[in-house]
C-alpha cells in the first residue's frame, strides 16, 4: 500500500482533530499528516517512523498479548483505543484492506504461496446495532495480489451480508474452520491459515503423535496462556482431501485443549487465533518460530522440545547445595565382586540414593518394557507403523471366524472407553463391514494411544508375522542384556509387566539383533494382570512372584510416575528410569532414580 493513501482524509473528519495534530488517524500513518510531509525525504521518514504505524488499523492503538504482568498497561481489550470508523461501512473497507495486508505479509513470510492460506476477521457486538460481521478472503486468488474487492462479508449464519465487487470468487475452503473457532471462541476475532513450512516439518516430528509438545522457551510468551517453564501441547489433526472435510475434527480439538490458540494439520499447515487480528499475528509468528525452534533441537541436537532441562543454572533448590564427593582410589588387583570390579569401599556413597541393589536387597526384579529396557521410540517408530501399514492385508489372511473374533475383542475394548473418549467420538461404526470396523476401531484406539486386551492381541499377532518374516528385529538398551548376565549369575530373577500382550513381549526379547533371551526371562505379565496405574494388579503379580506376605521383595523399574505410585502403594520398591525421550518428570526426587540397570547391581557383601 503507498505511503501517501489516505493522508490527511479521514483524520479531518474528526471532531478536534486538525491538520497538525499528532493523533492517531487512520490508514498506513495511523493519524493525520500534513501534506507538505513526504515520506521520501529524511525528516518525512524520522516523522513517519516516530509517530505513525504501517499497519492499518481500526483503533488508534495497538494491543498487549499478555495478561497480568505489571508491566502492562492496557489490555482488557486486545485492540484498544479510539474507533476510527464513523459506520459500517467505512469499518468494513477498513477490513478489507486489512486483510488484503496481512495476506500479502503472510505471503512474503511464505506461509500463503500458491493461493494458499487465508485470514478471517470478525468484527461487531452480536447486537442489532453492531452485527457479528466475518469478513474473510477468497479462495484461488494470490495472496500478494488481492484487493480489497475481492474480500466477502458474511454475518454469523455465514450468508453473504456483501459479496466481493469482484466476480465470480468463490470463498475460502477455509470458511467452515473460521466458523469452528468463533463458535467455540466466543472472544476470538481473527482465524489466520498458514501453508507454513515450519509448521508442515512440525507434524512428521513424530509421524503418528496427536500433539506437539515444548517447554522451556522463551517464545511460549508469545502464544497466550504460557509462560517460559511451562508446557505447551499443541493438537494435532490428520489432514483430508478438502479443506472442509477438516471441520469435525478442528472442533473436537479445540474443545480437548482449551489452553492452545492454535491447531496443526498434519502434512497441511496451521490454524491459529486471538482476541484482535493483532493478537492472532503475534501468536501465529510465536507458534511459526516455535516450530522452527522444535525441528533444529531434533535435527541438530537430537533433544525433544517437550523435555526439560536438566543442565540449566535455573533451579528451584531448597537447603545448602550438595558436597562434591571425593574421589577415591581403586586396587585392581583386590578381589571385588562388586560392579565393574569396585568394590564396597568405592561405592559407599551411592547407597545414599536409595536405590536398591541386587541381589542385597532383591532377589525379584520386575521390569516395565517402553522407556525401561527399551526406547520409546521403538515401539511408535517402528512397532505401531508396522500395525498401521500391515492391517488391511493382515486382515485379508483371515477366516471369517477369526474376522468375527477379533471384533468381538475390539468392541469389548470400546465399550470400556468413555462416552466421550475422543477414539469413541472419531469412529461411527455404523452400517461398515467387519474389516472396515476393525480397522476403524484399531487405528482410533492407536491415534489416542488407548491401551486395551483386545487390541494388543491384535497388534501381537500382527507382530509375530513380522518376526516370524524377519521385518522386525527387537530393540532393547545395551545395558539389559549385561542386567540378565548379571541377575542369572546371583540368582535374582527377571520378570516383566507390560501393557503389551505377553504374546508380543515374547516376541520382543526372543527376537533381538543380539540373539533370543527368553530363557533369561522368569515371568511375564501384561494388562490381564490388571491396568499398570492400579495397585490392585501389582498385588495380584506380587502373589504370583511368591511375595504376597512381603510385596517390598520385589523391585519394579518403570518411567511411568503413575505406575511407580501405584506400585508403591502395593508395598513394592519403585524405581524411576530415566531414559532419553522419556517424559519429563513431574515429581523429581521422589523415587529412587536410575539412568542404566546396572545401577542396580550390587554384591552380597554390601
Amino acid at each position: 500500500m503507498s505511503a501517501y493513501e489516505g493522508i490527511g482524509s479521514t483524520s479531518q473528519q474528526m471532531s478536534g482533530v486538525n491538520a497538525t495534530t499528532t493523533f492517531p488517524g487512520n490508514g498506513w500513518t495511523n493519524g493525520a499528516v500534513p501534506q507538505s510531509m513526504f515520506p521520501t525525504t529524511r525528516e518525512g521518514r524520522v516523522t513517519l517512523y516516530s509517530t505513525h504505524r504501517r499497519w492499518i488499523h481500526s483503533h488508534s492503538s495497538w494491543s498487549r498479548i499478555g495478561t497480568g504482568s505489571e508491566m502492562d498497561a492496557k489490555h482488557s481489550d486486545s485492540a484498544s483505543g479510539i474507533s476510527l470508523t464513523q459506520c459500517l461501512k467505512e469499518e468494513g473497507r477498513i477490513m478489507r484492506a486489512l486483510i488484503v495486508q496481512l495476506c500479502e505479509f503472510f505471503y512474503k513470510l511464505g506461509w500463503a504461496t500458491g493461493t494458499g492460506g487465508g485470514v478471517s476477521i470478525r468484527t461487531g457486538e452480536g447486537t442489532p446495532a453492531r452485527p457479528f460481521r466475518v469478513f474473510v478472503a477468497p479462495s484461488g486468488l494470490q495472496k500478494e495480489d488481492m484487493i480489497g474487492d475481492d474480500v466477502f462479508e458474511l454475518d454469523m449464519e455465514r450468508q453473504i451480508v456483501n459479496p466481493p465487487k469482484t466476480p465470480n470468487l468463490r470463498q475460502s475452503a477455509c470458511t467452515p474452520l473460521w466458523y469452528v473457532v468463533y463458535k467455540h471462541r466466543p472472544s476470538a476475532r481473527c482465524v489466520i491459515h498458514t501453508h507454513s513450512m515450519n509448521a508442515v516439518m512440525a507434524t512428521l516430528l513424530k509421524p503418528h503423535a496427536d500433539t506437539l509438545e515444548l517447554t522451556h522457551l522463551e517464545m511460549l510468551k508469545g502464544v497466550g496462556n504460557h509462560a517460559y517453564d511451562d508446557s505447551l501441547v499443541i493438537p494435532i489433526i490428520d489432514n483430508r482431501p478438502t479443506e472442509d472435510l477438516l471441520a469435525s475434527q478442528l472442533e473436537k480439538a479445540v474443545l480437548k485443549y482449551p489452553k492452545c490458540n492454535a491447531v496443526l494439520v498434519r502434512r497441511h499447515g496451521l490454524y491459529c487465533w486471538g482476541d484482535s487480528w493483532e493478537q492472532a499475528k503475534t501468536q501465529c509468528e510465536s507458534f511459526d518460530y516455535l516450530f522452527e525452534t522444535a525441528i533444529k533441537m531434533k535435527s541438530l541436537l537430537g533433544l525433544d522440545s517437550a523435555e526439560k532441562p536438566t543442565n540449566e543454572s535455573y533451579r528451584v533448590h531448597v537447603g545448602p547445595p550438595p558436597a562434591k564427593r571425593a574421589k577415591k582410589s581403586t586396587s585392581f588387583g583386590s578381589s571385588n565382586t562388586g560392579f565393574n570390579g569396585v568394590g564396597a569401599v568405592d561405592n559407599a556413597d551411592d547407597l545414599l540414593s536409595k536405590v536398591p541393589l541386587l541381589p542385597r536387597d532383591s532377589k525379584t526384579l520386575l521390569l516395565d518394557i517402553e522407556g525401561c529396557t527399551t526406547a520409546i521410540s521403538f515401539v511408535h517408530d517402528k512397532l505401531f507403523p508396522y500395525v498401521l501399514s500391515h492391517l488391511e492385508s493382515y486382515l485379508e489372511t483371515l477366516t471369517l471366524e477369526e474376522l468375527a473374533s477379533v471384533l468381538q475383542l475390539l468392541n469389548a475394548d470400546f465399550a470400556a472407553l468413555q462416552e466421550t473418549h475422543p477414539a469413541k467420538l472419531e469412529c461411527s461404526l455404523q452400517d461398515q463391514s467387519t474389516k472396515i470396523a476393525i480397522q476403524r476401531m484399531v487405528k482410533a484406539m492407536m491415534k489416542f494411544d488407548v491401551k486395551a486386551t483386545g487390541l494388543k492381541n491384535l497388534q501381537g499377532k500382527m507382530w509375530k508375522s513380522g518376526y516370524a518374516s524377519g521385518e522386525l528385529k527387537g530393540h532393547v538398551y545395551s545395558d539389559f542384556v549385561p542386567l540378565l548376565n548379571w541377575c542369572e549369575a546371583q540368582g535374582v530373577s527377571v520378570n516383566i509387566y507390560s501393557s503389551g500382550s505377553i504374546g508380543a513381549q515374547k516376541l520382543l526379547f526372543g527376537n533381538l539383533e543380539s540373539g533370543d533371551v527368553l530363557s533369561k526371562l522368569s515371568q511375564h505379565f501384561d494388562t490381564t494382570s490388571g491396568n499398570k496405574k492400579e495397585a490392585r494388579s501389582y498385588t495380584t503379580i506380587a502373589a504370583a512372584l511368591q511375595h504376597a506376605d512381603d510385596p517390598s521383595q520385589i523391585v519394579f523399574v518403570s518411567d511411568s510416575e503413575d505406575e511407580l505410585v501405584a506400585a508403591r502403594s502395593a508395598g513394592l520398591c519403585a524405581v524411576m528410569s530415566i531414559r532419553p525421550g522419556n517424559a519429563p518428570l513431574t515429581r523429581p526426587g521422589e523415587f529412587p532414580t536410575i539412568y542404566t540397570l546396572m545401577q542396580l547391581c550390587g554384591s552380597h557383601d554390601l
